[in-house]
């Protein structure tokens, strides 16, 4: 799970592992496999990012984390 602002101002936490698509058009768009689309203040790279360490996160193994 990640936490993303709406463009409204909205702190939402949505489910990394549905999302399909992250878009800049020119606000950002997340697109989830349930087709919903969901527009947020962040950039697509800051979106990315918190994908990146979710999944980090879920797949580490104890005692083999990065020094």
């Amino acid at each position: 799970m990640i936490k993303v602002i709406k463009i409204n101002g909205e702190e939402i936490v949505i489910n990394a592992m549905l999302i399909e698509s992250i878009q800049a058009t020119p606000d950002t768009v997340i697109t989830l496999t349930t087709n919903k689309r969901i527009l947020v203040k962040e950039q697509v790279d800051e979106v990315r990012d918190k994908v990146i360490e979710f999944y980090q996160k879920i797949y580490s193994v104890p005692g083999m984390e990065k020094e």
